[in-house]
């Protein structure tokens, strides 16, 4: 079908995390352009069904089977078709119904249903950066195979995908991601030594989920943009580069080899790259707050401090050395980043559990889907063992 005329159809998996309810509003403002086909959810089934009751898709999902029979009871009296497990999160995106897959699941717990989405040719909006950290090789060749157009949901690379509109044919000399810095730019390892839960949870520009907030705080999360970066258009890791922004309002930048550079600019609001994503090539209209440069007289920019954090420095690594080892990074991370929101280890403890899987485990280069899931399993076994 043809993506730039037709109206959509969209599947959104993770629909109760950040990025999935701001999509369902984005959803909602443009009924003649976008419509809802399925909602997926991991566990949160009562606010599943408050969606579903909401916005009557035609599909409901809840991934945990344990919240089945809740979940159908809570929708008995509407025309919902209503499934559980992994198993069905994996076939309703290939159902005829859907043009769109929004991939919001947090986590490599959003690899599996993308990659069956491009198998059965859904255009992919993705918003789970894991899935290119874990697998970008994998994903990125499945995609072309199948001549299926991935669209970047983070803000960054979403960014980036702006800029290159027109410039396909033009070779990209470097990519510059911008971050905020997180709530503990300008501290040093001893501060870090210090913080609590309560203070990695609070983020100056942004509103997310509490995994991806605390990865903003170690910088990890720009570490696994800078390995989707590479994946989403191809570069080498040499050309992927990063400099920090607090102001949040210039997301991402492109340099050509004749040395100009294009940016993408915008107040910090994630639903205008959800809806750039789902509406592309088309830009419909919105009613978002616009950006007014007298209220930021000056913007800001400065480099990582690479020591102090050490989390965005080991992603670096993981991208140079490829095979497993961005695989292995985004395991551990999972792993260290749960057990410091339930208060088991420190904030720095992260980024040493992080560190101490990628030395243990020996990297190797995949060939399959299975070679991931194996190399995924053994460092989650691991890092748990490193956990007192």
């Amino acid at each position: 079908m043809n993506l730039s005329t037709s109206h959509r159809r969209i599947a959104i998996l993770g629909s109760t995390g950040s990025i999935g309810t701001q999509a369902l509003e984005v959803i909602e403002a443009h009924p003649e352009q976008l419509s809802l086909d399925t909602l997926v959810a991991r566990d949160s089934w009562k606010l599943l069904a408050e969606q579903a009751r909401k916005y009557q898709p035609d599909k409901v999902v809840i991934a945990n089977e344990a919240h089945y029979q809740a979940l159908k009871e809570a929708l008995a009296d509407l025309p919902l078709k209503v499934y559980a497990g992994q198993a069905a999160v994996e076939q309703v995106v290939e159902s005829s119904e859907t043009d769109v897959v929004l991939t919001a699941l947090v986590g490599a717990a959003g690899l599996s249903p993308t990659i069956k989405a491009i198998e059965a040719g859904k255009t992919i909006a993705l918003a789970n950066k894991e899935t290119l950290v874990v697998a970008g090789s994998l994903v990125t060749s499945l995609a072309q195979a199948r001549g299926v157009n991935i669209y970047p949901v983070d803000s960054e690379h979403s960014a980036i995908f702006q800029c290159l509109a027109g410039e396909w044919h033009n070779e990209i000399e470097k990519i510059i991601l911008t971050a905020s810095g997180g709530p503990f730019r300008g501290k040093s390892r001893v501060d870090l030594e210090q913080v609590t839960l309560e203070q990695a949870l609070k983020h100056p520009n942004w509103s997310m989920g509490a995994k991806i907030t605390i990865d903003s705080a170690t910088l990890m999360n720009k570490g696994l943009e800078v390995i989707e970066a590479k994946w989403l258009f191809n570069l080498n890791p040499e050309q992927v580069d990063v400099i920090v922004h607090p102001q949040s309002i210039l997301h991402s930048l492109v340099q050509f080899t004749d040395g100009s550079m294009k940016a993408q600019m915008g107040l910090p609001d994630m639903k205008l790259p959800i809806l750039y994503a789902l509406a592309y090539p088309n830009r419909l209209q919105t009613n978002f707050p616009r950006f007014n440069f007298a209220q930021y007289p000056q913007l800001s920019f400065e480099q990582p401090d690479l020591e102090t954090f050490g989390c965005l420095k080991l992603a670096i690594e993981a991208m140079k050395m490829g095979g497993i080892a961005p695989c292995v990074l985004n395991a551990a991370n999972e792993i260290a980043v749960e057990a410091f929101l339930q208060k088991r280890i420190s904030f720095l403890g992260i980024e040493q559990l992080v560190d101490q899987c990628l030395q243990a485990i020996p990297n190797r280069t995949p060939q399959n889907l299975e070679d991931f899931v194996e190399a995924d399993r053994q460092t989650r076994n691991f890092a748990r063992t490193l956990i007192v």
